[in-house]
């Protein structure tokens, strides 16, 4: 029985979590909570918190030799087997600091082929989910219709322990886990 529990949790997919949300306590970074309290059996789920530690993006800085808090969220993406992207909308856009972090990524690649599920969970969201899926086809990122949603007025669909509490919401989320799991899977073939 031990034994089976082990295999189980090495087949479990690395997945790195952004919170495009610098707060401390944001829906976002909630939202992410509860999609890892769903995928524990499938992902292990490591939330990358160094979104405001990155550098403002400068091509004379992007040598061989990048700072060491970029160098080390490109190897955290690297080494993972998927990104989940939980983000709300700023005036209408991205938030500076996720924009800023794929900024940093548009150059060396990790994100090319790796498969990506975008949750765009705000009041509206709209504007900030259409740019952010142009960053993501651009630096080649494996997204389509099924790994990616956009949740409005979030702050009414989550407690404040960290559960989803809208069942649309959450047949969305689950149908969007399965989708994006799949991916992971088609990758490894």
């Amino acid at each position: 029985m031990e034994q089976t529990k082990e295999i189980k949790m090495t087949n479990r997919k690395k997945i790195i979590a952004i919170s495009g949300s610098a707060r401390k306590n944001s829906a976002n970074l909630r939202l992410i909570k509860a999609i890892d309290d769903l995928t524990r059996e499938k992902f292990e789920t490591f939330v990358f918190e160094g979104l405001t530690e990155l550098p403002h993006f400068n091509p004379d800085l992007d040598t061989d030799h990048p700072p060491e808090a970029v160098t080390n969220f490109r190897t955290l993406l690297k080494n993972s087997d998927g990104v989940l992207i939980c983000t709300p909308e700023y005036a209408m856009g991205v938030p500076g600091t996720l924009k800023n972090a794929l900024d940093w990524i548009v150059s060396s690649g990790e994100f090319s082929g790796k498969p990506v599920a975008l949750i765009t969970a705000s009041t509206s969201g709209i504007k900030a989910h259409e740019s952010l899926l142009e960053t993501l086809q651009i630096i080649d990122a494996r997204i389509n219709e099924e790994t990616q949603y956009l949740i409005s007025f979030i702050q009414i669909k989550l407690n404040s322990e960290n559960q989803i509490t809208d069942e649309q919401t959450v047949s969305d989320i689950q149908k969007l886990i399965g989708a994006f799991a799949q991916e992971m899977e088609n990758v490894n073939q």
